[in-house]
C-alpha cells in the first residue's frame, strides 16, 4: 500500500500534467488569437446573436471559459472582461465576470499552492518579502489593496498570494470585492465596445490614480485606527 507522502506526489503530478497539457493546447492550437480586441469587434454580432438565441447555453460557457483562462493564467482576461458587458450587458455581463474572474483567481492560488511553490519562490523571491511582510500586518487588507490597484498584475496576485497563509475562502471574498470596482470599469467599456481601440484605453492615468487611492484608503484606515488606540492606551 503506498503511502500518503507518495500518494500526494502522484496526485500533484498527474494535477501538473493536466494543467501543463491544457496550457499547451490552448498555445498549440493558437487560441489565443481568439483573446484579442480584433476577433471581439469582428464577432461581436455573430455572437450576440448566438447568445439571444441560446442564452443559458452561452452564458454557462462563457462563465466556465473564463474560468478556464484566469485559472491557468492563459492571456486573455482583460479581453474576456470587456467581452462581457459587450456580449450580455452591464448586469449580467458584471455578475458573470465578477464570480467567474474570483472562482478562477482562487483556483489559479491554489494551483500555485499545490504545484508551483518552489518555481515561484525562486521567480518572485523579492516580492514575496514584501508580500508576506504586508499580510503579516495588514492580512486581508492587504490583498484588498492589491486588487484595487490596477499596475499590480492579476495572474501575479494570484500566484504569489499561493505562497502565503491565507485561507481560501478569505482569498476569495476579498478578491470579489477589490477586483469589483475595476470589473465595474471594463464590463461597462464592453458595452461601448465600439469607442474601445485598445485594450490600454480602458484605463485612463486618473482613473488608475483613482482606483490606486481607494485600494490603499482601507490600509490608511487601518493605520489611523491603529495610532488612536496607541494614543488612547498612553
Amino acid at each position: 500500500m503506498e503511502n500518503p507522502a507518495g500518494l500526494a506526489r502522484t496526485g500533484k503530478l498527474l494535477l501538473l500534467v493536466v494543467v501543463a497539457g491544457l496550457v499547451a493546447a490552448f498555445f498549440a492550437l493558437d487560441l489565443d488569437r481568439f483573446a484579442t480586441l480584433e476577433y471581439l469587434k469582428s464577432a461581436h454580432t455573430d455572437v450576440v446573436a448566438l447568445v439571444a438565441r441560446h442564452p443559458f447555453q452561452s452564458s454557462a460557457a462563457y462563465f466556465l471559459l473564463y474560468v478556464l483562462v484566469t485559472g491557468l493564467s492563459l492571456p486573455g482576461a482583460a479581453v474576456m472582461t470587456l467581452a462581457g458587458g459587450a456580449i450580455f450587458g452591464l448586469v449580467w455581463g458584471l455578475a458573470l465576470v465578477s464570480f467567474a474572474s474570483s472562482i478562477g483567481a482562487t483556483i489559479a492560488m491554489l494551483i500555485a499552492r499545490t504545484l508551483l511553490r518552489d518555481w515561484v519562490q525562486q521567480r518572485f523571491a523579492e516580492a514575496l518579502v514584501t508580500v508576506n511582510s504586508g499580510m503579516e500586518k495588514d492580512g486581508a487588507f492587504y490583498l484588498f489593496g492589491l486588487r484595487m490597484v490596477p499596475l499590480f498584475p492579476f495572474f501575479v496576485i494570484n500566484v504569489v498570494m499561493g505562497l502565503t497563509p491565507i485561507g481560501v475562502w478569505r482569498f476569495y471574498w476579498v478578491s470579489q470585492v477589490g477586483m469589483l470596482a475595476g470589473t465595474v470599469v471594463f464590463v461597462f467599456a464592453g458595452t461601448q465596445l465600439a469607442r474601445v481601440e485598445s485594450v490600454a484605453d480602458v484605463l485612463s492615468p486618473g482613473l488608475i490614480g483613482a482606483l490606486s487611492l481607494l485600494g490603499l484608503f482601507p490600509l490608511l484606515a487601518r493605520k489611523a485606527l491603529a495610532w488612536i488606540e496607541r494614543r488612547r492606551s498612553r
